[in-house]
């Protein structure tokens, strides 16, 4: 009963405004009030007709409900205002339009660029997790990059689609408010922009276990949700659809035991998620993996040159570590 009444109030908090908002709080919330007393203090009097009226209105919230339909037409955010498309795919080569490899000077302050790459993937040498810390050490933003024989790098995160002028909010992610959308993007857009633009805190970990058709199944994957959400819009999620558990999703396609873990939740742990299923480098304790993992500091110190990629991976277990180009 008390979930189903903070879901009714979720539903009109996020989605009624002016008067209506707080007439239709005020009427929820006192109805269901009203009902959880009577449970608790006297289940027969006036129950049936309390209970009748709050049937009516979760009908009416219900119907409200399934009237949202997510949508692919609105004033979308600069950095999401395009959808990923896979022009064509032969099961080697790719050519993808509307990768982003925007240039930040500061949050508000971009070039926007959007172009077309191919990618040939008999060339894919590895995949990393890079997870960004902007709430706390419990949230963070779960990226994976694939990296190419070339030494490109092609980066896919889950977000939600922002219209202009909106912000992020946890909570309204539970309640059909925003739509999602996948994001392909070079390194010294999506990574720089969090580490230089935005002050977040971000650690990249080699994926050792993903290694040849494996590695390339996880990218098909990526691919297949690319094409899912370029034919049709679908809501984001906080707790089924958010951009961690979207990696497990697909990385289920290739190891479909992967268990379920809270971690998938709090997702500035996954990183211990990782280790624990034997996915990251073998014998190098956490403290070090997180402890060298953490580029930030060679992410601002680079500053989004063309030898980004590799400079942000110096030192991190599991690379490889050659010279960097100057």
């Amino acid at each position: 009963m008390l979930v189903v009444a903070i879901w009714g109030a979720g539903v009109i908090h996020f989605h009624a405004s002016g008067a209506v908002h707080g007439l239709g709080m005020l009427l929820w919330g006192g109805l269901s009030l009203a009902l959880l007393w009577w449970f608790w203090r006297d289940p027969g009097r006036g129950l049936a007709w309390t209970g009748l009226a709050f049937l009516l209105a979760l009908l009416g919230l219900s119907v409200f409900w399934n009237s949202l339909h997510p949508s692919q037409d609105r004033q979308w955010a600069d950095d999401v205002a395009r959808r990923l498309h896979v022009r064509s795919f032969d099961g080697r080569h790719v050519v993808l339009d509307n990768v982003r490899n925007f240039t930040w000077r500061s949050e508000t302050d971009y070039d926007i660029v959007w172009e077309p790459r191919r990618y040939d993937l008999q060339q894919l040498q590895s995949a990393d997790v890079l997870l960004s810390y902007w709430m706390g050490p419990t949230i963070a933003h779960t990226l994976v990059s694939f990296g190419f024989a070339d030494g490109r790098q092609l980066v896919f995160s889950l977000e939600i689609r922002k219209e202009h002028d909106e912000s992020f909010d946890a909570l309204a992610g539970f309640f059909r408010r925003y739509e999602m959308t996948l994001v392909a993007a070079d390194e010294r857009d999506i990574v720089a922009t969090r580490t230089n633009a935005r002050g977040e805190d971000v650690y990249l970990y080699r994926v050792s276990a993903l290694q040849g058709q494996a590695l390339r199944e996880l990218f098909v994957a990526y691919l297949e949700q690319a094409r899912a959400l370029d034919r049709a819009p679908a809501f984001y999620n906080t707790l089924t659809s958010n951009c961690t558990t979207i990696v497990w999703q697909l990385a289920r396609k290739v190891s479909p035991d992967l268990p379920l873990d809270w971690r998938l939740l709090a997702s500035g742990y996954f990183d211990d998620y990782l280790q624990q299923q034997g996915a990251l480098p073998q014998g190098v304790a956490p403290a070090a993996l997180k402890q060298h993992g953490r580029i930030t500091g060679r992410a601002r110190a680079d500053g989004a040159s063309t030898h980004f990629s590799q400079r942000i991976r110096q030192g991190v277990p599991g690379i490889d570590q050659g010279a960097v180009d100057e």
